[in-house]
């Protein structure tokens, strides 16, 4: 069965690939000329190509054993990407205080962690599911929890779960920093390379495309 591989996609090819979020509209032309547009999901789908990381032979061949590992398309794994990948702007470093990602009501100890993008009512609250545990500060109403002690990170959603006498009171604040991975599968079944195309400067395709839970 398909599954996800907890692995990440190797960094240093990830850094050269392009991409990003799309998002699908569908617009409608009225008899008027106006147009009518209605989203066609909540939340945009990213979609990467690392074909263009590729820089040498190594590489491709890196690749070549991270696809048959994966079994194609098959199972999923974690991509950094290389233009957010952080709660925070690019060139900051993540504090605790970065992303409100609940409100306590004294019973709640799972909060799911989110990044937000834009502000007020146009803001979009994004789910990340594949923080990189090591990287993540939790502070409740400004005060630094401490892991383990305070609260642990669920490994298969991504939640923070709050421990017993750690609880978040009601009307706290939870906030959080992180740096995050996001979930993805091959969008292919082939890899196709040519060694002397490869060595003409044509990069292959090798399109990623992000799962949604």
């Amino acid at each position: 069965m398909n599954a996800f591989h907890d692995v990440r996609f190797p960094v240093a090819i990830s850094f050269g690939a392009t991409g990003g979020p799309e998002r699908r509209n569908e617009i409608v032309e009225l008899v008027s000329g106006r147009e009518k547009r209605n989203a066609r999901q909540a939340l945009a789908r990213r979609y990467y190509d690392v074909g263009t990381g590729l820089r040498s032979l190594d590489d491709v061949h890196e690749v070549i054993a991270f696809f048959e590992a994966r079994r194609g398309s098959l199972h999923g794994y974690r991509f950094r990407d290389p233009f957010d990948m952080k709660s925070c702007a690019p060139s900051g470093t993540p504090a605790a205080n970065d992303q409100i990602v609940g409100t306590g009501d004294g019973v709640t100890v799972r909060f799911g962690l989110v990044k937000t993008y834009g502000e007020g009512p146009d803001a979009v609250k994004r789910p990340i599911t594949h923080p990189v545990a090591d990287t993540v500060l939790v502070a409740v109403d400004g005060v630094l929890q401490q892991t383990s002690l305070d609260y642990a990170i669920d490994s298969l959603t991504g939640e923070l779960v709050f421990q017993p006498q750690a609880v978040p009171a009601e009307g706290a604040i939870v906030t959080a920093g992180f740096e995050f991975d996001v979930p993805v599968r091959f969008d292919i079944e082939r890899l196709s390379v040519s060694l002397s195309a490869f060595k003409a400067g044509q990069i292959p395709t090798i399109p990623l495309v992000e799962i949604l839970a």
